[in-house]
């Protein structure tokens, strides 16, 4: 290990208080791993993890959903040259791409599993603080808790924190082993945790790391003093978009005029405006640019009053922060422009509404739409068909075996409890039992028309227009030989009408999508109770 000394001390603190120590700025990693920019090289994201250590900063969250997974590698290789006593390492779990988006998983095996993971990446005996990421509402919190429990009492975990938890999830997950920290966005634009959030934190002796603290960098300039990087997330995001920009600009330029009377930069004030929150808050600001990091550090140098902090915190009043509400998407996407430059033959959409649709048709013609359509997905066919339609846009159908249902996923083969289906909602226990009933009726008309269930449900899409393409998806050579052959299975229109009749729509339980993420956030955080049945 290269010797590693730090030359300048940045306060410590007790985060929570189960005995973890830490220093009263820590480093998110994320954007080391791309997200808000271009990732780094991993020589480059160590020397930015290397520099933070030199000047006092012990404290590094990183995550397997960063990258994903690549950032958890990036710190490993980082921790190798660093003394890993010095250093309190935080990570996460719970958060999982899927093809429409992601879902959050807390079952006890995955937390184990990912844990198991996420130690082996990092590339060490223990994670110092481990987060569920978001809360999966479908699972009681005391088992997610519960096998945490357990992870602490092998060694593989030290200390136990959530993020954007609920009231109600973290009383509940503090009753079952000690929450040491909480992880909430706080920054000067989002405070909405301070009315109840941080009290509850307080009485139950947990700490509180404040994630984008910075406000995802605007108050370090990021879509004010300079432009959003081409293929940020940022310009997904309803506070940097259109004229939400231009009006949150206000709010930049009144803290800037008052960085001014302290003789810093915005992006100091608002960081040292969190940092005297409490000595219980450590915000976690990320960077890729060291210049950026000894900035951040330099906040810890700024003395603020009271005073002062209700003068910073009248400057961005929370009900003037602009936000994108009640319109189906951000002002089309300059993104047209890669077609004129030849590096995209034909623009597509997924998953759109039709107001979407047609606007983002008259930018640029739109060549396909892509959506889910299957015979238990038919949800596209009264609005979002005729449209394309209309418009001459193709259709591509993903999932057009109803996530394989059809082709008995569920049902004659088990769905493993590790993988991600087995968190959709039609493939839940008592939804796949009423579900089970329209595979059955689709097997016996399979019969009549002598190919297999997956067969049948695949044409019934082939048959739907020439201008449909399913894309069903398949890691097995007979499956997508089989998938193939539907395109062999001739049916007339009456088979049409008796194959869709087979599976009523109004018959199929369960919603169509996942948990997603979006609603993830502490307002949305409850988890169901647990079985008093269930063994602890």
């Amino acid at each position: 290990m290269e010797e590693q000394t730090q030359t300048l001390m940045i306060p410590r603190v007790k985060l929570g208080s189960e005995g973890l120590e830490v220093s009263k700025l820590g480093l998110g990693c994320m954007s080391l791993s791309g997200g808000y920019n271009s990732p780094l090289s991993d020589e480059d994201g160590i020397a930015v993890i290397k520099h933070a250590f030199s000047k006092g900063i012990t404290f590094f969250d990183t995550s397997d959903f960063y990258g994903p997974r690549t950032n958890e590698i990036l710190i490993g290789k980082a921790l190798k040259q660093l003394p890993r006593e010095k250093i309190q390492l935080a990570t996460k779990f719970g958060i999982v791409g899927v093809q429409t988006g992601f879902v959050v998983n807390g079952r006890p095996e995955y937390v184990r599993a990912c844990c198991e993971a996420s130690l082996e990446r990092l590339g060490v005996e223990y994670i110092d603080l481990y987060y569920q990421h978001r809360v999966d509402k479908t699972v009681p919190i005391e088992d997610t808790m519960g096998e945490l429990k357990k992870l602490v009492e092998e060694g593989k975990v030290k200390y136990i924190g959530l993020s954007e938890a609920s009231p109600d999830t973290i009383r509940r997950a503090h009753a079952v082993h000690p929450i040491t920290a909480l992880q909430m966005e706080w920054s000067l634009w989002s405070r909405d945790i301070e009315g109840e959030i941080v009290p509850l934190c307080r009485e139950l002796g947990i700490g509180i790391v404040a994630y984008s603290p910075l406000g995802r960098g605007f108050f370090g300039g990021k879509g004010a003093g300079e432009s959003i990087p081409s293929g940020s997330i940022l310009a997904l995001h309803p506070r940097f978009t259109g004229e939400n920009l231009e009006k949150n600009k206000i709010l930049y330029l009144r803290i800037e005029k008052l960085a001014a009377k302290y003789q810093c930069t915005p992006a100091q004030l608002a960081l040292a405006w969190v940092l005297h929150q409490g000595d219980d808050v450590v915000p976690i600001p990320g960077t890729s640019k060291i210049k950026n990091l000894d900035a951040n550090i330099d906040s810890l140098k700024l003395k603020l009053t009271k005073e002062d902090l209700m003068e910073i915190s009248n400057a961005v009043n929370e009900e003037e922060v602009a936000e994108w509400q009640n319109c189906s998407t951000c002002p089309p996407s300059s993104s047209f422009k890669l077609v004129e430059e030849g590096k995209i033959k034909y623009i597509g959409l997924s998953e759109a509404s039709p107001d979407t649709i047609r606007r983002a048709h008259a930018v640029h013609p739109i060549t396909a739409v892509q959506m889910e359509w299957s015979l238990w997905t038919r949800d596209i066919e009264e609005e979002i068909i005729p449209l394309c339609r209309e418009l001459g846009i193709g259709i591509v159908s993903y999932s057009p075996l109803g996530r394989g249902f059809f082709g008995g996923r569920g049902v004659v083969k088990n769905t493993p409890p590790n993988m991600i289906l087995a968190k959709h909602p039609r493939f839940n226990e008592e939804n796949l039992h009423k579900n089970k009933t329209l595979y059955q009726r689709l097997e016996n008309l399979a019969v009549k028309h002598q190919c297999a269930p997956a067969q049948l449900a695949l044409a019934w899409v082939h048959h739907q227009g020439y201008d449909v393409v399913p894309i069903p998806g398949t890691t097995k050579m007979k499956n997508l030989d089989s998938n193939i052959g539907s395109l062999k299975v001739k049916l007339t229109e009456e088979d049409l009408k008796e194959i869709s009749h087979a599976v009523p729509i109004g018959e199929v339980a369960g919603d169509r999508n996942y948990d997603f993420v979006g609603p993830a956030d502490w307002k949305h955080a409850n988890t169901p109770p647990r079985d008093s049945s269930a063994p602890a």
